[in-house]
């Protein structure tokens, strides 16, 4: 358990320092690869939507399964030749399992070309971080993305996954993040993933349950820290954190746009077809290019506040 801690702490460090190396192959990528290739093999249409729905259960207890197993065979392997192995090991599982810089440093790249007055290339910075269609985004489009998916991975990328390893070690982050994955991947109601998507998007809603509604309470301390509207940020979430078809996903996004005096979400397009969405916050001002910028300072505000208290509450824990 103290190794576990003492590994969260600076795998947290090393996120904020390091991020995610370009051109260092990334684990999660495996965890889609295995995803990808069941899905292929599982997810057939012309089954019936019962049959289509078993092969998702299926298929997900295959990818927690695998995912979360390796890592905990790799630790105890690891504990049995010296416990440093297992810190260093363990340390390197909980940088990459937190995505703190690397939500920063793939959100900022649209802050720079919307800066240039580029927009094409701004829309294509944009899309490698949402699943959205992006060709048909004005610049208040691009931004408001931007900062959108910064709020939602706020929750997802940063303070879940931090929020399991507290509980459990990389072991349970890991297991948190193949259900986040598979959510990513296959739970969109569409033709081809309505049934088959369905169990994981539920494994999904389940894990963030606490974690989301945590992180936009601890958003919220942290947009008074940072001199950010805190009042209007409460009073957002209180409101508009159920304004969206996961009862998760506005959680962070309600904070966000409140903090920043803004009006987020709204109808947007995916895959060719124009989906109807609540807004989230109210139109006190026009979103522009800054608040990305906004939006990546409460991030960092909020994770740095949410680490030192889930470190706290562990070591209280350990010291009973």
């Amino acid at each position: 358990m103290k190794v576990s801690l003492l590994a969260l702490v600076l795998g947290f460090l090393l996120d904020l320092l390091i991020g995610d190396p370009e051109g260092l192959y990334h684990p999660i990528r495996l965890v889609g690869n295995l995803i990808g290739i069941l899905e292929k093999k599982m997810n057939r249409r012309i089954d019936s939507p019962d049959r289509q729905m078993v092969m998702g259960w299926l298929m997900a207890l295959i990818v927690i399964g695998i995912s979360s197993g390796v890592p905990l065979l790799l630790l105890l392997a690891a504990q049995w030749i010296h416990p440093v192995c297992r810190l260093v090991l363990e340390t390197i599982m909980c940088w990459q399992l937190l995505a703190t810089k690397s939500l920063k440093t793939e959100s900022m790249k649209v802050y720079k070309r919307l800066r240039k007055h580029d927009l094409p290339g701004s829309r294509k910075a944009v899309s490698m971080i949402v699943g959205r269609d992006t060709n048909v985004l004005d610049e208040a489009g691009v931004t408001k993305a931007a900062v959108e998916t910064v709020a939602e991975n706020t929750s997802d990328g940063v303070i879940a996954p931090m929020f399991y390893m507290a509980i459990g070690g990389a072991f349970l982050g890991w297991m948190y993040k193949s259900v986040n994955t598979m959510d990513s991947m296959v739970a969109y109601k569409n033709d081809r993933y309505r049934y088959f998507g369905r169990i994981p998007a539920y494994l999904d809603d389940v894990a963030n349950y606490i974690p989301a509604r945590l992180a936009g309470l601890l958003m919220i301390a942290a947009s008074f820290l940072i001199h950010l509207d805190g009042a209007h940020a409460w009073q957002i979430f209180q409101r508009d954190r159920y304004n969206h078809a996961s009862p998760n996903s506005a959680q962070t996004e309600a904070v966000m746009a409140g903090a920043l005096d803004v009006q987020l979400a709204g109808d947007a397009w995916y895959f060719g077809e124009l989906h109807k969405k609540k807004t989230i916050g109210d139109d006190i001002r026009p979103i522009e290019p800054k608040d990305i910028v906004r939006a990546n300072k409460l991030l960092y505000a909020t994770a740095g506040i949410s680490m030192a208290i889930f470190a706290l509450v562990k070591y209280l824990i350990l010291l009973i």
